[in-house]
């Protein structure tokens, strides 16, 4: 693990803990941490890597953490901000960074007129909490919306509707930001066939000079959810960059291999000037 290396290798010591092993005690004289029979104790600083399917114990532990005065660059509440993407697309509507246009709605006799809302397609269908792009659709007709939507519905799922990109081409760019820097940058695009650019989909990745307002609004979309370290997705548009999703758990290994940055260094580097 890259973190990991990278905190030994200045001369920390570093335990990887799995969160749904910790245990906790909570109570009006203070709170307890446990892990295999053990006391937590010790810790100057946690940098959490909860994924998705683990998100509410996750956050809960990291959170004792917080209680415990142990140092985070993303709290608990920032991971479930950003975790819940309805939310994160509100918080950062409402704070002006602009974004693919979104619909949601839950009852089926509103459906026609949400599509209204949302304007003709293609349209991208997605699952409120899926990752690595599971749970994306392209419906490039509005019957294939209407089939997509009414599938969704009977899984009971919650899901968002947004405009497609077309001009993203298959691309986005990836920015890796800690703290208020952007410390690597990398452009993925999709495989063909397909309109998701993850790496996890067989996407591939390359370098990418970003420009200033491109750097701007990533930087503040991070800031926007409270995360110190986030991995920022934009599409490239005819208005300007779009925050398409922030990821409060970014992988290192495909923008450390892309881009030839050390991005692990870096993020043990801004914990250490917290610490300071």
């Amino acid at each position: 693990m890259r973190l990991v290396a990278a905190a030994r290798a200045r001369g920390h010591r570093v335990r990887v803990l799995d969160p749904l092993r910790c245990y906790l005690r909570i109570a009006h004289d203070g709170f307890a941490l446990h892990y295999g029979g053990r006391a937590l104790k010790g810790f100057d600083c946690v940098i959490p890597r909860i994924g998705a399917s683990v998100t509410f114990y996750g956050t809960a532990v990291l959170r004792q953490f917080e209680m415990m005065g142990v140092y985070t660059p993303s709290s608990s509440d920032a991971v479930l901000r950003a975790r819940d993407k309805l939310r994160s697309l509100q918080l950062l509507a409402k704070h002006g960074i602009d974004l693919p246009v979104t619909v949601f709605g839950d009852n089926p006799d509103d459906t026609a007129d949400l599509m209204n809302m949302l304007g003709p397609p293609p349209h991208v269908i997605k699952l409120n909490e899926g990752a690595q792009g599971s749970g994306v659709v392209l419906a490039e007709k509005p019957a294939a919306s209407q089939s997509v939507i009414e599938a969704f519905r009977g899984l009971y799922a919650n899901f968002l509707v947004q405009e497609f990109v077309r001009e993203a081409n298959g691309r986005d760019i990836r920015c890796f930001v800690v703290g208020d820097r952007i410390v690597a940058a990398m452009q993925r695009a999709a495989v063909d066939g397909d309109f998701r650019a993850n790496l996890h989909r067989g996407g591939t990745g390359s370098p990418v000079q970003l420009s200033t307002a491109e750097r701007r609004i990533a930087l503040r979309a991070a800031k926007v959810l409270g995360l110190g370290i986030a991995g920022v997705d934009l599409l490239r548009s005819a208005r300007g960059p779009l925050v398409l999703e922030v990821n409060a758990s970014p992988g290192l290994e495909g923008i450390e291999t892309v881009t030839g940055m050390d991005v692990a260094n870096a993020v043990v580097s801004h914990l250490e000037a917290h610490q300071a």
